[in-house]
This record gives structure tokens, sequence and C-alpha cells, in this order.
């Protein structure tokens, strides 16, 4: 079987990886030829635990790296599209990357190939927008929609060792059926067909629960500062262990911190949003969740600001990224609290991220300090703010009692 992988981001490049160590003769190609030529050289471009042993394992043997996409299709019997789908400025989703991609290849894919949709698009788009395009264009051949669920940071394990997978077929797709069966049998993961547009809900449905519990949670947390003087953390913690939630693996997303980011939660809750809005649909809880979800940032620094006091006091904040493990600092809590503390005044901040540094200064160009480590955060400032749970931060406010420390995660341990 030959595969076909365009786009080579988090989902593209594990993906890829993913299906060459299991053996299947793979090809991925990125529209950034710079990209394309670190993965070729062996490197990943971004922060992502297992996929450098990966590359290492199958490039040149399994995985080929391909500068050039038309060359590679006509072979292909799977196409995998996973380009971006961003937000427009009105919150729906933007499919002129995918229709881009798909462009590039559909006058000379065969009849038999699959078109694998493996970018994330709402309900409805492949049977209402993606299917009529290429009928239209002439190919003949199904097309099926295969969304991913994966965790930032744990991207490798998780596609490796799914807990389900999910393709959305036509009824009468039996190649597409066929042919996805084989290729994720090897996963040993239980494989549920659907129709496209269920496909493309379980996904939204899956990022709109995760988002919810992080808001609610978040709402919780403050509720308690506002009328109680509970420990927050000792709260969560004791409701970890109601014997409903023990060993179902959320208890991750029932936890207050000051908001989620990252290139999932914060697009897919808002697109669902924006096209049940277009459909005539008003979606309450889902709102309130973004509501809460873009109020948190300002709540976190207001936090902060009290126990910084004056204007001209030295701030610290330790992580950059949206969540550990990763330099994504798409949608960063971390970028809005600095943008509020700047905007109330603050101007002295001191940042430290053991990896996304660079690439939250060329992202957000905030006027800040970027320091080399945490020690020197610490050193420099009388506030700290720790903000991503990166797991060497654990334990260095013991290192530094002096200091007023805001326990943005309610993570650190006495």
């Amino acid at each position: 079987m030959n595969i076909l992988v365009i786009g080579l981001g988090f989902v593209g490049l594990t993906a890829a990886l993913g299906f060459a160590d299991k053996g299947f003769n793979v090809t991925g190609y990125d529209i950034d030829d710079r990209r394309a030529a670190l993965i070729r050289s062996g490197r990943v471009p971004f922060v992502e635990p297992g996929l450098e042993p990966a590359l290492g394992r199958t490039l040149g043997i399994s995985l080929k790296i391909s500068d050039s996409v038309r060359q590679e299709t006509e072979a292909a019997d799977l196409i995998f599209f996973c380009v971006g789908t961003p937000n427009k400025g009105d919150g729906s989703v933007d499919l002129r990357y995918l229709f881009s991609a798909i462009d590039s290849v559909i006058d000379v894919a065969s009849p038999d190939c699959v078109f694998v949709i493996k970018s994330t698009v709402p309900p409805g788009t492949t049977a209402d927008a993606v299917t009529p395009y290429v009928r239209e264009k002439g190919f003949t051949g199904a097309v099926a929609v295969n969304p991913e669920f994966l965790r930032e940071g744990h991207c490798w394990n998780d596609f490796m060792a799914p807990d389900r997978t999910v393709c959305g077929c036509g009824g009468k797709d039996a190649r597409a059926i066929s042919l996805l069966t084989k290729l994720y049998e090897p996963f040993n993961a239980p494989l549920h067909f659907v129709t496209p547009d269920t496909a493309e809900f379980i996904k939204y449905l899956s990022n709109s629960l995760l988002a919810a519990l992080i808001s609610f949670s978040n709402e919780m947390s403050l509720i308690a500062e506002a009328v109680c003087s509970a420990d927050i953390a000792k709260a969560f913690k004791v409701l970890h262990q109601d014997k409903r939630l023990v060993g179902a693996g959320i208890n991750h997303y029932i936890y207050p911190g000051c908001g989620y980011g990252g290139s999932c939660l914060p697009k897919d809750t808002i697109a669902l949003s924006a096209e049940s809005k277009q459909l005539g649909f008003e979606p309450r809880i889902l709102d309130g969740v973004i509501s809460l979800n873009n109020e948190m940032p300002l709540r976190t620094a207001e936090k902060i600001q009290r126990l910084a006091g004056s204007r001209e006091a030295h701030i610290g904040v330790l992580g950059l990224s949206f969540k550990p493990n990763s330099d994504d600092v798409r949608d960063s809590p971390t970028a809005k609290i600095i943008e509020c503390l700047i905007d109330n005044g603050y101007s002295k901040i001191y940042a430290y991220d053991p990896f996304a540094a660079e690439a939250f200064r060329n992202m957000y160009g905030h006027a800040i300090t970027y320091c080399k480590s945490k020690e020197e955060v610490c050193e420099a400032c009388d506030t700290i703010a720790v903000v991503t749970i990166w797991q060497e931060f654990q334990g260095i406010h013991l290192k530094y009692p002096q200091k007023n420390w805001c326990d943005c995660r309610y993570w650190l341990e006495d």
C-alpha cells in the first residue's frame, strides 16, 4: 500500500512516521521547503517527544520526504490531507489550504485512490463541500474523513496506541473501507466506520468536551476564590478520587489553571459555535466555555498584579508554550497574560521557557526580557508566575522562598 501525506505539521508528520513505522510505504510532502528539507535531514522541526527516533528508524526505508507532490500522486492508494484549517475573522473555518492541497494532486490522482481528510473540518464539510468540489473537478475516487485525536506533547504515543480510530466513509465506499481497515489493523484499536458527518462531529464533540471541562474547572476556582478560602488544589485532587473519574484519564482537564490554548481547542470551539450560529442555533454552553476561557488570562494577570503591587515591580514568567513538552505557542495563555500586564503598565517582565522562547518572540514580539534559565528569572524578579507546568519548574519556589509566587496552575508542591 502506498500512502502520501500532504502537510507535515504535528498531525501530518506524526501520521507519516506512524504508518511508516508499521511498515507501510509512505511519502511525505510539505509546501514549506525549509520544513521538508529539515525533516529530510533527519530532524523534527518542532518539539514532540518520540518523533525524532521514529524518523531515524524510517527515513530512507519506509519513509521518503518528497520535494514534488505531483510525481508521488499517481502511485498513491491513500492521500492524507493534513493541512491547516484556521479560523476566519468571523470564527468559521478557512478551507483554502485544504482545497489548495486537493488542487495540487486531483488531476493526476488515480480513480482508485482514496482521499482522506485528516485536517479538522466542521461537520458537513466533506459531504457538502469537499466531495462536490472533487466531483466537479472530475475525481471519481472515494473521499473519507479520518480525524485525529492527538495531544501535543504526547502525539507519538497517542498515534501508536490509540484508544479509538474513526473513519468517515460513504456506505458504498468499499475500497476506502478496505484500505483503511488494512491500514489501521496493526494499531489494535477499536475501528469505527461512520458517515463523514459523524466522523467530523466526533472530533468537535471530543474537543468541545475537553474545553468545557477546563472552563468548568476554572470557573469553580474563581467561585472558590470569591466566596471562601478553600484550598483549591486540594479540593480538585479530592474530586479526582470520585470512582466515576478514577482511571478515566481525563482528570488533567478537570483542574483549574489559566485557560486552554494551542492549535485545537480554541480554534475548534470557536468554529463549532460559528457554524451553529450560521445555521440558526445559539450554543449557550459552548459560548460560555469560550467566554470564560477568554476571561482567564485577564483574571490571572490580575492575580499576578495583586502580588506584585507597584508597576515598577519586576515580574517573572515561567513558561511560554501553551503546555509542557511542546514548543507550540499558538493561543498561549502566557501571551495573553503578558499582554494584560503590559496594558496595565507593567513593563519589567522577565520570561523563560525551556524550548519555546524563540517561537514566542517571533510570534508575539512583546517587549519583555528573555532569560536563559529559570534561576535568572528568579534572581531578577520579586514576583514570579508559573504559567506552564514544565517539570523542571517543580520545586523552584522552595529555593526562593522570599519571592512572591503566583502558581497559575495550582501545581507547585510544598
